[in-house]
């Protein structure tokens, strides 16, 4: 065999082998839900409604009563007084246990805007347990990752709008 094409043979298999380790770890369940939970606070920060609602489910529902309609709906309203925000998750941790998982993270906002925003700033701030995601996978792909629940026990929200 010419020793220029098995330097090639071998010189693909390697590339073909750390280009499949790559992958395994791009499309871990773990990976994936911790990727959807960054993108996913990026797009808030952008008020990117569009984006935000194809990282719900259609049967979303959580603590304070929201569906998916209504949680795009809070955040509208919540979020308006802002003129920029900043959203920083302290120590994110995820749990897998497919079909499931769950994102839990502190989170601290800072921004600015109308008179308000100081306030809810410091009121998302001073909540000393973490908010939590969870996630549900709903197909076989690995990126198919989509939002069913927030939690967090320390915030009260008003079940009008």
């Amino acid at each position: 065999m010419d020793s220029t094409f098995r330097n090639w043979f071998y010189a693909g298999g390697l590339f073909a082998l750390a280009l499949g380790l790559w992958l395994a770890h791009l499309w871990s369940s773990e990976n994936q839900v911790r990727l959807h939970s960054q993108h996913l606070i990026a797009q808030v920060e952008k008020w990117n409604w569009a984006a935000i609602g194809d990282f719900i489910t259609a049967d979303y529902h959580d603590d304070w009563n929201d569906d998916r309609a209504l949680l795009l709906a809070r955040l509208r309203i919540a979020l308006r007084p802002f003129s920029s925000l900043t959203i920083t998750a302290e120590t994110p941790q995820v749990r897998v246990e497919e079909p499931l998982a769950m994102w839990s993270a502190k989170i601290r906002i800072a921004g600015s805007g109308a008179e308000i925003t100081p306030e809810m700033v410091e009121r998302i701030n001073r909540l000393t347990t973490p908010f939590e995601l969870r996630w549900r996978k709903e197909s076989w792909r690995p990126w198919d990752w989509k939002l069913v629940q927030v939690r967090n026990q320390s915030l009260d929200l008003p079940a009008d709008l």
